[in-house]
């Protein structure tokens, strides 16, 4: 139901637009977000790249294997959190981490700026997100997003210029018949984000074990 409904939504798209185009973001902006990242999926690492290299005809920005993640949310720019604010978050944030879970990468879709898998069940991440925004505002950080308006997604390639979508529609059908991919989830990490070039980079402050 959530890759049908994923596929109809950007069945509604009539252009997709330049990923990179985003107010606020320059080369030397840092924040921190909370972030599912899969360093150690194989599976799920070959079979992105199996899907990047059909579609490399559209020259988008394939995201690199070390780069895959679900984002989770955004909590503060690095120059808005202090030290003490940071450590009262994991601190809690242990306290508070659900159960380890399996994700599934469903292929394939897109929306306007990437194309991505959808992912089930949204059950376990949005109980995590709820949970992280929580911590956030125990700790005197206010949360970026509301849980209800989470869509946990996993891109592998971002859009890098207007575009019609029906052309990535047309790219991306044949590969939705491909096996989904299950995915162990037994971490969420604490990143400092930054941007270099066209794509997303961070560096782990802090990995949170699940239970």
């Amino acid at each position: 139901m959530i890759a049908e409904h994923d596929w109809a939504a950007f069945d509604a798209v009539e252009e997709m637009k330049d990923h990179w185009d985003r107010p606020g973001w320059t080369s030397s902006t840092r924040a921190y977000y909370w972030m599912l990242t899969f360093p150690d999926a194989v599976p799920l690492i070959e079979h992105a790249g199996q899907c990047q290299k059909e579609l490399r005809h559209l020259a988008f920005d394939d995201i690199d294997a070390d780069g895959l993640h679900l984002t989770l949310g955004r909590i503060g720019r690095v120059d808005e959190i202090d030290s003490g604010h940071l450590d009262r978050l994991i601190a809690k944030a242990h306290e508070r981490r659900p159960e380890c879970f399996t994700l599934r990468a469903v292929p394939l879709t897109a929306s306007r700026g990437a194309i991505r898998y959808s992912v089930a069940p949204w059950t376990p991440v949005l109980h995590l997100h709820e949970a992280l925004s929580a911590v956030s505002a125990e700790s005197g950080i206010p949360p970026r997003k509301p849980t209800s308006l989470l869509r946990p997604h996993l891109g592998i390639a971002y859009c890098n210029r207007p575009i019609p979508a029906d052309v990535v529609r047309e790219a991306i059908r044949p590969l939705r018949g491909l096996d989904a991919v299950d995915v162990p989830v037994r971490r969420a990490r604490l990143v400092e984000l930054r941007r270099e070039d066209r794509a997303y980079r961070w560096q782990v402050v802090h990995s949170l074990e699940l239970r």
